[in-house]
This record gives structure tokens, sequence and C-alpha cells, in this order.
């Protein structure tokens, strides 16, 4: 089975439990049970050789076995319980009793984890349902053993999971999924120049995702260099350096993915390390990383979430100044993004040790809001003065399950190379994309590997005016697709002019921008409904979007200064096109 039948079959629980769980419910079933099937099938083979051993070692009155029975599992966990899924069904009777007598059997280490799925209330309502029989049935007939779904196929189905679940929740899935198309591109960025330093004999390298949702960044990143990119069993691209030891760490604030990403990664690492490494919490407020310093560090901080809950303890670090990690300035309370790249700035290496380098993803608010003197222009004043911007990478739309709008990579360094000193190079990647054979969510492109292959070499060739050949309109066009600027080009001062108050109005893309990241244009994609009646809320709301977008897109781009002038051709649009546009819409028009 590939990963889509995997997740098709996994689904297919909804079935059985949709009259007894909600449809924002149907993770608390699906998500906790994969992975206790995965698990069992990953356990599978040394289990009677683990039960044994705990016999022997019991026998001569020995009680702390954790080590001995963590090398006969050959993982950093193991289960003494008698049963497995098989061994449950056939004793029906007491399935619910028996189920939690499997999952106390897990070491203390997995349970830790499998406690975040408060899985014991699930438990009894489906055994209270007289579902607990079916339900397992059905995950015992899917086999998730290593030797049928490799670890990067199921690291797949965990995040496509996660994905429908939040659907289901309407709520923001970009919290919690990146494409993995747009993941390797940030793995490439990030790694771009630094294949050499990699190659090192004995080399040890640390990556950091400080929101790592279910770990796939850090995941890929790890495969990137030690394995390379594979696809149906055909090496697409080399490993950098197979015996490099690659250690990953990362954050999450949502107990449930943060429990999916910590599992699969016991699963995958025999050591445990890494899986130590994922720490539970909110990043913000609680840096359980503090101190620590990393070579790599990639992020896809939430698009526009307030950070209200965090408020005190970041206010109380932006006062330390240099001393604490927001000390350049606070972005407003109603998006966080450039506050994560704060975080990530803070724990970079010293150039002396060797230095970072950084790849973030974000929406187009942290490049063009906030008004000189704010706190959004104080943060990207500091990392310009500071010549830490090595580049920006604007990418396609639709690219993201969860939203159309335009995102941008910046990829961010404290040791740059000498020709780069003092200079940012800006990409224009909108027009990399092929169109995807099924649409899912807002996701209707992605970056094929050799459109990728093409931004990392735009980016390494480092050329002013670099051209690329584009279809466009059904016909190819050379278009400039690299500017590279001096850092103090986008310095500027606000100085204020007393006079009547003279607006003036343009759909310039800069503009453009800023209105994709206004909260009333945000607004229109959300609902306060649950279910399928606020998914499909959320749906037309989505396609509003794309159509107010595509109209003040076709506005023309000129500047006007009569208000009443620009009032009336954005008027003659909105009638033109059809739309029915909220006043709180046009207003931020």
């Amino acid at each position: 089975m590939n990963h889509s039948e995997v997740v098709s079959f996994l689904w297919g629980v909804a079935d059985l439990i949709r009259d007894t769980f909600k449809r924002g419910k149907y993770q608390d079933v699906i998500l906790p049970l994969t992975v206790l099937r995965r698990l069992d099938c990953v356990l599978a083979d040394t289990k009677p050789q683990v039960l044994k051993r705990q016999a022997e070692l019991r026998g001569r009155g020995l009680e702390d076995l954790n080590a001995q029975l963590r090398n006969t599992a050959g993982f950093f966990f193991y289960n003494t319980s008698r049963y497995d899924f098989e061994k449950l069904l056939a004793d029906a009777p007491h399935l619910a009793a028996n189920l939690r007598n499997y999952i106390a059997g897990f070491s203390s280490n997995m349970r830790e984890v499998l406690e975040k799925f408060d899985f014991d209330n699930t438990i009894s309502k489906l055994d209270e349902a007289g579902l607990l029989f079916k339900v397992l049935e059905r995950f015992k007939n899917v086999d998730l053993h290593p030797d049928k779904i490799d670890n990067p196929t199921m690291g797949t189905v965990f995040e496509e999971l996660i994905r429908k679940f939040n659907e289901a929740l309407n709520e923001n899935p970009g919290e919690h999924f990146t494409p993995r198309d747009v993941v390797h591109l940030m793995v490439d960025l990030m790694l771009d120049g630094d294949e050499d330093r990699i190659r090192r004999r004995g080399v040890v390298r640390t990556v950091y995702d400080p929101c790592c949702g279910s770990g796939g960044m850090l995941t890929i990143t790890k495969e990137h260099i030690t394995v390379g990119l594979w696809k149906n069993g055909q090496p697409l691209r080399p490993a950098i350096n197979k015996g490099a030891e690659i250690h990953l760490f990362g954050q999450e604030v949502n107990p449930e993915t943060w429990a999916v990403s910590k599992s699969d990664l016991f699963m995958k690492d025999p050591t445990g390390r890494d899986a130590d490494n994922i720490v539970y919490g909110s990043t913000l407020s609680n840096d359980r990383h503090a101190g620590t310093t990393f070579d790599y560090l990639i992020a896809n901080p939430p698009y526009g979430k307030d950070w209200k809950r965090d408020e005190d303890a970041v206010r109380a670090e932006h006062e330390r100044g240099g001393a604490g990690r927001f000390g350049p300035g606070l972005p407003r309370i109603s998006d966080g993004q450039l506050l994560f790249l704060l975080h990530m700035l803070a724990h970079a290496k010293h150039p002396n040790d060797g230095g970072s380098r950084i790849a973030i993803i974000m929406n187009g608010s942290p490049l063009f809001t906030g008004d000189a003197g704010s706190g959004e222009s104080e943060i990207r004043r500091f990392i310009l003065e500071n010549d830490l911007l090595e580049a920006l990478i604007a990418l396609p739309e639709q690219l993201f399950y969860n939203t159309g709008i335009a995102t941008y990579v910046w990829v961010v360094t404290n040791r740059k190379l000498p020709p780069r000193k003092g200079k940012v190079q800006l990409i224009d990647a909108t027009s990399f994309w092929v169109p995807m054979r099924r649409s899912l969510g807002d996701k209707r492109r992605e970056v094929r590997l050799d459109q990728a292959q093409d931004i990392l070499k735009i980016l390494l060739d480092f050329r002013d005016g670099d051209t690329r050949r584009i279809p466009k309109d059904g016909k190819d066009r050379e278009i400039v697709v690299s500017r590279i600027f001096p850092t103090t080009h986008f310095g500027f001062r606000k100085v204020t002019v007393e006079r009547p108050l003279r607006l003036d109005f343009q759909a310039s893309p800069g503009r453009i921008a800023r209105f994709e990241g206004e909260k009333r244009f945000q607004a229109l994609a959300q609902s306060k409904k649950k279910g399928t009646a606020g998914a499909k809320e959320q749906a037309e709301g989505r396609a509003l979007q794309e159509a107010t977008l595509a109209l003040v897109r076709g506005l023309p781009n000129t500047p006007f200064k009569d208000r009443d002038e620009f009032e009336h051709v954005l008027d003659g649009a909105i009638n033109g096109a059809g739309l029915k546009l909220p006043a709180p819409a046009r207003k931020a028009i």
C-alpha cells in the first residue's frame, strides 16, 4: 500500500464511529490507534525476546531492566505486556481492560508520549458504544510494519491524517503540516553551499525547528544529508554524507502533534536521542532549549496567529534588551511570525563557532507590515544592519493546504560568503510550479524537483538580472528572476510633513501583499461554525479571497490622488466581477 491507500484505509474508521464521535473528534480515535498500531508492528520482531529477557532478569531479582530491555527490543522503548493487537482481539470480552494493560506495558518514555493523546477516555467511549472490537480489528488489518511502510512513508501518513483532522476541526492545518515539496526546497536553500562542510569525515551537525509540528522538516533535513532523495526505490538525489551524525531538536505546543513527532522519532532512531530532544510547550513563553545553539534552523511558523497567550513572557524578555531573544523589537500582537525568526537568531551559533544558516517561510506580513519605528520595522532593521539576510525567495501561490496566499522563504545567516556581504538577493520563483493532478484543500500547485533545483541554482549563481524563459499567457517570456541590492537599499526614515490629508491609492504588488495580510481580508476565510457547516463557509470564504485578489491585481497599477476616482474604478471592478464583497473587506482595499 502507498501512503494514500493507507490514509484512506485508516480514515475509513470514520464510517464506524460517525454516530458516536463528532467529526471534529475523529482524531481522538484514529491518531492514537495509528501510533499504537505502528508501535505494535515495529516491536513485533523482537517482542518474544523482550518478554523472555524480562522473565530471566526478574528471575535474578533485578528491578531496573530498562537498558537491557531496550537493547533486546532494538529501540529506545519496549513493551512488556503479553498482548499485541492479535492477542487483544482474541479476548473480546476483556478488550478494554487488556488494551489498557497493553498501553501500560510500554516503557515509561513511550507512556509519557501516549498520555498526551488522553486515550483512556476514548477507550471507555468506544467500549460503551460497542465499537472497540470493530475499530481495533480494522487497525489490526493494516500492516504498518517497516518492511511494508518505510519511515518516510509513515511520516507522510501521519502528516496527511493530521491535515484531515484539522480540516474537520475547521482549524488552521498550516500550523502542523508544510507540503513536502516546500520542505525539500527549504532544506536545499538552507544547506546551500554547505556541502563541503558536511562531507567532512566525522562531521556532527545539529538541526532545530522551534514549531516542529509532526517533525517533517527535521526528518527531511536529516534524510537529505544522510540518505538522499528517493522515489519508488530509485535515487533522485544522492546523500551528502551517509556517515554524518545529525542531531535533531524541536519544540511543539500542540500535545497530539508533539506525541506524533516524538513517537515517530523513537521508532526511527534506536538511540532515542532525537526523540528526547523534541520538547513540549510554547516556544515563545517557555524556551525549553534555552542556552543551546544550532548549526541549522528551519521553521514554518503559524501565519497571522496572535501571541496574546505568551504576551507577559515575551514582553519581559524584550525588556532585557540584547540579553533576551526579543530585544530588537516586538511585532503587533496579532501576528507572531517575526518573534519566531528572532527566537531562531537567538539560537544561532556565533560565527567564531561556525555560525548558522536559517530557512523560515512566512507570508507577506513580516515583509510589508509596520511603518518606520514600528516593532516590525525595527526587527527588519536589526536583520539588515547586522547583514543577516542572504536572500528572499517569493514562492508561487496555492502551494499550501490551508491558504492560497503568497509566501516567502527568508534565508538568514551570520556567515555570509565574501561576495554576498552587505547584499541581499531577491528571487522571483512565483512561476516555478506545475498544476497538481488532484487538488488538496487550497493546494493546487507544487514545485517539481527540477524546478526546485533551478531555484537553488539561481541562489548559487548570485547574478543580478539573471533571467529564465517562462511560459506566460501562452508564450515563452524572458523574465528577470534575480535582483541583488545593497542592504542599505531597504532602509528608510519616516519624516512627518504637516499638510491637509491627501491619500493616494495604487494597486502595486507591495500594497496588494499588505492587503493579503490584513485581518479584514483574512476574516473572509474564517468561520465560527464547526464541522461541515464551518468547512463549507470557510471554503466559500477562500474562494471569495481568491476572487478578491484577482480583482485587485486587475486594477490599474497607477497612483490615484483622488479617492472618489479610485472608488469609482474599484466599485466598477467589483460590480463587473459580480462580487458581493463585505464592507470591511472593501474598506481594507
